[in-house]
């Protein structure tokens, strides 16, 4: 396990690494995830393997930290992770970011723009949403208020999201995964979608073939993003179809037609 410190409290941000050839992948996981749970036994595939893999838990999550003076915004979640990118010697890295974690990785990439090479994207999120109560995932844990999701939300969503969800979400600072899923919901300045169709780096974004084109898909291929539907998949992309996955990602980060 590696580690670095990323904020002044002294918080220490952690992942789990496997050598290789450069350039590095970074993967980032999403809302309540971990990203060696999500994303390890999809860089094992032949197809993705031999490349230095990085597999970063951010502030809040998985094995990092839990500061509570961090204000768990994308911009902080993205500045937090380009401090681990930096002292791991990863520059010019390749961000795979699923959900909440291609959010931070837009961010990143756009605040950073030295540290990353080339960005997938998969079924991230682009656009601020507005909270939703009763639903499972980041609108729903942004519907109630700090105090209602610290006192009974946490338990109500753990019964939404499930066993494999809550595998991971139930390690996360629960400050932290509210204050992240508020922060996700009220997105950036400028959005996420304006940050990604201003990047001058090859963007590709994953999407799952049963949802159809993704909102503003004329726009996104206009600026060079690619598009890439996954079949047989839902949001857990490299979960549902870990061989499509697998070969559309190598094929993206080696450059050619997915």
């Amino acid at each position: 396990m590696h580690d670095t410190q990323v904020h002044a409290s002294g918080a220490r941000m952690r992942w789990i690494e496997l050598p290789g050839s450069e350039p590095a992948r970074v993967y980032v996981h999403g809302l309540g995830a971990m990203s060696a749970p999500y994303f390890a036994g999809v860089a094992a595939d032949p197809l993705l393997a031999g490349h230095r893999s990085l597999f970063v838990d951010l502030l809040g999550f998985g094995l990092s930290d839990r500061p509570a003076d961090f204000g768990y915004t994308l911009e902080e979640h993205a500045d937090a992770l380009a401090e681990v990118i930096a002292a791991a010697g990863a520059g010019g890295a390749q961000l795979i970011g699923h959900s909440m974690g291609g959010a931070v990785a837009i961010v990143l990439a756009a605040r950073h723009p030295g540290l990353v090479s080339n960005l997938v994207l998969v079924d991230a999120n682009l656009d601020p949403i507005s909270p939703v109560p009763a639903r499972a995932g980041g609108s729903g844990i942004a519907a109630y208020t700090e105090e209602e999701f610290l006192r009974y939300g946490r338990d109500e969503v753990r019964d939404r999201v499930g066993p494999n969800w809550w595998a991971t979400m139930r390690l996360a600072d629960p400050v932290a995964l509210y204050r992240t899923a508020v922060n996700l919901a009220r997105g950036t300045t400028p959005t996420m979608r304006k940050h990604l169709l201003g990047l001058e780096i090859p963007r590709a974004y994953l999407h799952p073939a049963q949802d159809g084109s993704p909102k503003g898909a004329d726009a996104l291929q206009a600026a060079g993003v690619r598009l890439v539907p996954i079949p047989d998949s839902g949001h857990n992309i490299m979960l549902d179809n870990p061989g499509a996955f697998a070969r559309a990602t190598s094929d993206l980060l080696a450059g050619s037609p997915a």
